[in-house]
């Protein structure tokens, strides 16, 4: 019988899914099998930003969608394999007409892979239904048209999942595909404290939870490390994989907020709601704004958006350096914290996120792909178009941003007064007092021994001079941007990339060189 193939990507749920529920009409209206078909694909094993606990995190969501087709009279195929050998060999022994899936926005290799994919399908004769995924909109030369199609997009009514799916006929000839367990692919399973539960019905809950209960201190807590654990969204790693989709999030999270200015309105009190659901939808939509940028720049985990501003500051791989940075052995404890929570759990706020950034770019003067590929392969939560796009950020390489160079100490006495949460990460330093702990290196060698914190022995001392280090690199990178072939180009990526409204209006020429213009861009990884 011939097939048609429902190709699950990052996806991974049955509610609001147009792909799905075309391919399902589609194949009964031509009376031919649906194939529902989810990959672990070699070529994606090699890429550098690859770790274990993405690849272990897909496929628990996988095998959870999984369930829910069973429960619907299906099965997902779960394959280890490169999907367009897969798809080769069913057209060629079962006759594969229709291929549906949603748009990825991902790095160069998956936009190479969908560009072979769908070269494949136009010299063959199979019709490959792309559905636009998100806010993110392909062929996009500006930005002048963006935001209006995002906010469409969000608008448009939610699509139910199936109640019945047909289950595909016996198909032996992909048991050869089948994944195997991925420790024997060199990938073992590494815990994550406090991992959350996988799926579509567990995302769920959390986004519940967060609208219903844990979102109310939303915008005043989720700089902190101590409090955004708990009180910020949460719903990122499932983003990530399309465990729900971006259009349910922001109608389910407007709905929350009448709910609440009708309660307002009944004398109770919201005065903390109603600007945390603000700001928490201000969040997402520019989640879909620094995806778009991917889109348009399929490379930019390679290439800087201002290549010359990058070219004019070049940052040596200090090893000591980057190795002390990367376990959390700077010898600055709340950066230390930050870093080693990231390890232990796979997430951490977006301020510490930004920090961890910055202090590598300016303080420590690492370059931005070194420290970048080692935060990816740390987030749980990694969506490539939001990380690369803040890699630039806040290692100044964009042209358009402020530059923003965190200090470490002040971070930590904002964010962590009496050093809770860096006793919690920094065993080393859990009987140092408050006065103490943001700078250990200052204590006399009695404090030290009383305290059993003996820096250069118990705990590194600092890297460098942490103020002196920062200024340095501030200085640097300033300079850089006063080029005036950088400031050329600073504008191009404004006119390509930066956020606005509506259609930029034409200027006539300055008669001084214009300076590079500051996009109005949050320090945004993650909620």
């Amino acid at each position: 019988m011939a097939t048609e193939v429902i190709w699950f990507k990052r996806d991974l749920r049955l509610r609001d899914h147009p792909p799905l529920l075309q391919a399902i009409d589609s194949a009964a209206l031509s009376g031919q099998s649906l194939l529902p078909l989810f990959f672990v694909e070699p070529e994606r094993l090699k890429q550098p930003d690859t770790s274990e606990i993405h690849l272990h995190w897909e496929l628990d969501c996988a095998r959870a969608l999984d369930r829910e087709f069973q429960r619907r009279g299906s099965r997902l195929w779960i394959l280890h394999a490169d999907p367009l050998e897969v798809f080769r060999h069913l057209h060629e022994t079962v006759g594969l007409t229709a291929l549906h899936s949603h748009e990825e926005t991902g790095t160069d290799w998956s936009f190479q892979r969908d560009r072979a994919v769908q070269k494949w399908c136009r010299k063959v004769g199979v019709d490959w239904h792309e559905a636009p995924s998100n806010g993110v909109v392909r062929r996009l030369k500006g930005r002048d048209a963006w935001k209006s199609a995002r906010d469409r997009r969000m608008r448009l009514a939610l699509a139910d999942a199936p109640e019945f799916i047909p289950a595909p006929p016996e198909n032996p000839s992909l048991d050869r595909w089948s994944c195997p367990d991925l420790s024997s692919l060199g990938f073992p399973e590494r815990p994550l404290r406090d991992r959350p539960d996988p799926g579509e019905s567990a995302a769920q809950e959390v986004l519940n939870g967060f609208l219903e209960e844990r979102g109310e201190p939303y915008r005043y807590a989720m700089s902190s490390p101590l409090s955004g654990s708990y009180h910020c969204s949460r719903l990122a790693p499932y983003l990530a994989l399309g465990c729900l989709s971006l259009r349910r999030v922001v109608q389910q999270t407007q709905q929350r907020e009448k709910q609440l200015k009708s309660l307002r309105q009944e004398g109770r009190d919201t005065k903390r709601w109603l600007p945390s659901l603000s700001s928490f939808k201000s969040r997402l939509a520019w989640h879909c704004h620094f995806m778009q940028k991917l889109e348009m720049e399929p490379d930019l985990d390679v290439v800087a958006q201002n290549p010359i501003i990058d070219a004019r500051m070049p940052r040596p791989l200090v090893e000591d350096k980057f190795q002390a940075w990367s376990t959390g052995n700077t010898g600055w404890p709340f950066l230390d914290a930050c870093m080693r929570q990231l390890h232990a759990t796979g997430w951490i706020n977006f301020r510490m996120r930004a920090m961890l950034m910055s202090a590598a770019s300016y303080t420590l003067w690492l370059p931005w792909r070194e420290t970048g590929l080692h935060l990816a392969r740390l987030f749980l939560d990694y969506e490539p178009g939001i990380h690369w796009s803040q890699v630039g950020m806040q290692s100044g390489t964009t042209g358009i941003n402020t530059v923003r160079a965190y200090s470490v100490t002040k971070q930590g006495r904002d964010q962590d007064p009496e050093g809770t949460y860096i006793r919690r990460w920094v065993p080393e330093l859990a009987e140092v007092p408050a006065e103490s702990i943001h700078e250990p290196w200052k204590m006399d060698e009695g404090e030290q021994e009383r305290y059993q914190c003996r820096i250069g022995i118990d705990y590194p001392a600092p890297l460098v001079d942490e103020g002196k280090a920062r200024k340095e690199g501030v200085s640097k990178t300033y300079a850089a941007r006063r080029d005036p072939e950088a400031r050329k180009k600073s504008q191009e990526v404004f006119q390509k990339h930066g956020s606005r409204k509506g259609p930029t209006r034409r200027r006539k020429p300055a008669k001084k060189s214009p300076k590079a213009p500051a996009a109005d861009q949050p320090g945004l990884f993650k909620e």
